[in-house]
């Protein structure tokens, strides 16, 4: 297949202080340095959406809000995904999962990675993503990017708030197979939903 899958990096926290903006940014110069991907930032600061209202979700009942209407148009871009993700309380942040449930058709059979965030390295937060991508029918990466414990510490601006640079050498590992199973999967899903037209 010849196309190149386009990624969409989702930066999956809106604080006017969060740190989402150091790991973007850095997973989004390492998907866009590939030559077997595109990948653009999708921020979920552009997308006021409100809290989920609709009387189904997409899949069963168009949705009437614009924003979520917008959102639906802009998740349906891309052949795959790449969370930001911050875990507060052992979870994904309230504005991720609410994004997450303002579509479905659109996140159905295309995969998804991360790079996640905190003490613990994000890992309780993205294994709750994980299972809400499978209530999605999305596919789940086994590798993922975690930034933790003194790693989180020495670029975390309540820490050391150094460049992620410094840190860089402990990420590349997990980036390159993170991003290579993204790019297998976002491949093997257009090649399926092509075989079904």
């Amino acid at each position: 297949m010849a196309l190149k899958p386009k990624i969409a990096v989702i930066v999956g926290s809106t604080r006017p202080t969060r740190f989402a903006d150091r790991p973007a940014q850095w997973i989004l110069k390492q998907a866009q340095a590939r030559d077997d991907m595109e990948a653009e930032l999708v921020d979920l600061r552009d997308h006021p959406l409100p809290f989920f209202d609709e009387v189904a979700s997409n899949a069963w009942a168009p949705s009437q809000n614009p924003e979520a209407v917008r959102w639906q148009q802009t998740v349906g871009r891309y052949d795959g995904y790449i969370f930001v993700v911050a875990e507060y309380n052992r979870s994904v942040t309230g504005v991720l999962k609410n994004a997450l449930d303002q579509s479905y058709t659109e996140w159905g059979r295309k995969p998804f990675t991360a790079i996640a965030y905190g003490s613990a390295g994000g890992s309780r937060a993205l294994e709750h993503l994980r299972g809400i991508g499978v209530e999605l029918q999305m596919v789940s990466t086994h590798a993922a990017v975690h930034i933790g414990g003194g790693d989180f510490f020495a670029i975390s601006p309540m820490g050391g708030n150094k460049a992620i640079e410094e840190i860089e050498a402990n990420l590349l590992p997990s980036a390159k197979t993170a991003l290579d199973e993204l790019v297998w999967w976002a491949k093997a899903t257009m090649a399926a939903k092509a075989a079904e037209i």
